[in-house]
């Protein structure tokens, strides 16, 4: 078995040419967008709000598809899957770069936050929340101190409980073959262990947090559908960084035991997550729609627009719609295509992006409103974040054996047939 990686120097040269080209993004952000500047009543839709709504835009998505690696390892270990074990180690390197976006994330999230950035969060302006009975009824968790503490506390979490799943695996590396009483208490231990970051993931991805961090920004908008449409939308994000790495790897020769059988579940996995995350969005819209109150219809007028006049976002918005469902139902939908290599990359690339255009219509129409931008700034800082990615689930592949080559269920994924 060919179980050892070595980057190839067309991998490091993008690694680093995305990291630098995310950097000099960065660089022109905080010379010409003055980040910086006093925030007053007329920021709202400046050079420096956007400064901000883009770098909340990115940390907070890429984080999210990152940790959804982790949370897919966990879901199948507690199912007793096998298929995916001959390909473990590809969603274990890219959750290994949790603690690097998470640090990122958690800065720019206290940058925004302690610095008084109420053009980004308006719960921030305490006069505001006063005289508003919407903000101070939401006052409990819309606060500096909550909003400070519950973030350490996820991303602190993620990263330690995910660390914790990440050990187990290189533990059965070191300690060689199991018999099977030992094999029975190390799947036990990977079970009690992922099972404490499933439920951990799901009091803060499927709930709280996409309501501290982006939901927030929108303070008077209700919608209790809005954390499982963001998890779905991070999900399929992730499977779909899973199936590029997986890919590469296979072109690289490495990954024998992975097959066409294999690509085809985690193309299944693309498909059926797009009809969920598109399931969410048409029950959220359309739950709107039919009740047509003020207080939850805005949120759509001010992406959409009205009858009489578009919203500054309607393209963008049914731009979301056409790349994170038609694509994928159209294209996915065929038994074939989900085993064809080149297709599943193709349409793993156009969901991400796709994935970080919904994000973006999330963000920029409460920040920026009707300034937005799509201009070098906004597609360099995500640069930044996947040239982190690359470089650290490369670092990790690297340094680890490409197959858990121990684990119990090893022979389950080799004969594994969809």
């Amino acid at each position: 078995m060919n179980q050892q990686f070595e980057l190839p120097s067309g991998y490091k040269k993008w690694t680093w040419g995305l990291i630098v080209a995310g950097v000099i993004a960065l660089l022109y952000g905080f010379i010409m967008l003055h980040p910086f500047a006093p925030v007053t009543h007329g920021s709202h839709g400046s050079d420096s709000t956007r400064f901000w709504a883009v770098l909340l835009q990115n940390s907070a998505f890429w984080l999210l598809v990152v940790n959804a690696s982790m949370f897919f390892i966990c879901v199948t270990t507690m199912a007793m899957g096998g298929w995916q074990v001959a390909m473990r180690r590809v969603p274990e390197a890219i959750s290994s770069v949790v603690p690097f976006i998470g640090i990122i994330t958690f800065v720019v999230l206290m940058a925004i936050v302690w610095s008084g950035r109420t053009d980004i969060y308006h719960w921030l302006d305490t006069d505001a929340v006063a005289k508003d009975h919407v903000l101070l009824g939401k006052s409990g968790f819309l606060n500096k101190k909550f909003y400070t503490i519950w973030s350490a506390v996820a991303i602190g979490l993620w990263w330690l409980l995910g660390r914790k799943m990440r050990t187990l695996s290189l533990d059965s590396d070191k300690n060689g073959q199991m018999d099977h009483e030992t094999g029975k208490k190390w799947i036990w231990s990977n079970t009690v262990w992922a099972s404490l970051y499933t439920v951990f993931f799901g009091l803060t991805v499927a709930s709280t947090i996409p309501w501290l961090w982006l939901m927030s920004i929108d303070a008077h908008w209700y919608s209790t559908m809005y954390s499982w449409y963001t998890f779905a939308s991070t999900f399929v994000s992730g499977m779909s960084l899973v199936a590029i790495f997986v890919i590469f790897l296979k072109n690289r020769g490495q990954l024998e035991f992975v097959t066409e059988e294999h690509l085809h579940d985690i193309g299944k996995f693309m498909f059926a997550f797009s009809v969920f995350w598109t399931y969410l969005w048409f029950s959220q819209y359309m739950l709107i729609w039919y009740s047509n109150q003020p207080e939850e219809t805005k949120y759509f007028v001010a992406r959409i627009g009205t009858a009489d006049k578009s919203g500054p976002y309607h393209g963008i918005f049914f731009l979301n719609l056409f790349l994170n469902f038609l694509c994928p139902l159209l294209i996915l939908m065929k038994r074939g295509v989900k085993r064809n290599w080149t297709m599943v990359t193709i349409m793993a690339v156009l969901i991400i992006f796709g994935h970080w255009i919904d994000f973006f219509q999330m963000v920029m129409p409460g920040t920026v409103g009707e300034h937005w931008h799509l201009m070098p700034f906004e597609f360099g800082v995500p640069m930044l974040f996947i040239g982190i990615i690359m470089w650290g689930a490369g670092k990790y592949l690297t340094e680890n054996s490409l197959t858990a080559k121990n684990h119990p269920f090893l022979k389950e994924s080799m004969i594994h047939h969809t």
